[in-house]
């Protein structure tokens, strides 16, 4: 059988040697104090995302193609495509160059975007942010000092099956006050 033998100690090995089961995957020998464990995935890194966590895409790193996906996204580096996050934020940080349509629920805006803006939400433009596209959204804001080129379409429908009802006051009279912002920020 196979007990019958004493395994041979190798110089080479500090570690003791196992001896070997028919028909059994070879296992490493745990280190003294370290618990057998099968768990492949690093703790470090969620496999899920909570609220309060964000993707983010880094400075150095340039994506072509599409990005879509259920969790909010930063993006620092530069993307060329299309990127849809339809129920999540989407953050286009300052060091990013973005050529891209983008889709989210809410998009802000730190950086430099050439594309067309959809958010169910609102659209925010920050004071060194640049936009060159449309917009589509529900709320609207542009900081003075922002770079915006384009169209405002005003989504009063916000969410699909909403009615007038249902929906915020803030919603309803958010058209007049995109127009005036717009129009200060364009004058410059």
């Amino acid at each position: 059988m196979w007990g019958d033998k004493k395994p041979e100690a190798s110089a080479k090995s500090p570690l003791p040697q196992q001896p070997s089961k028919p028909n059994a995957t070879p296992t490493a020998a745990p280190y003294p104090g370290e618990a057998k464990t099968m768990a492949p995935v690093d703790s470090t890194y969620p496999t899920t995302t909570s609220s309060g966590t964000t993707a983010r895409l880094g400075a150095s790193l340039h994506i072509k193609g599409e990005i879509s996906g259920n969790e909010d996204l930063q993006i620092d580096g530069s993307v060329e495509g299309l990127v849809q996050l339809d129920d999540r934020k989407l953050t286009v940080g300052a060091s990013a160059r973005v050529t891209a349509d983008l889709v989210a629920r809410e998009v802000i805006v730190y950086g430099n975007v050439k594309g067309n803006l959809r958010a169910r939400d609102r659209i925010e433009i920050k004071k060194d942010g640049s936009v060159v596209g449309d917009l589509t959204t529900a709320r609207i804001m542009i900081e003075d000092g922002a770079y915006f080129k384009g169209s405002i379409e005003i989504d009063k429908a916000g969410d699909a099956g909403e009615t007038d009802l249902e929906k915020p006051a803030y919603t309803r009279t958010s058209k007049s006050s995109a127009a005036t912002t717009a129009s200060s920020s364009s004058s410059d």
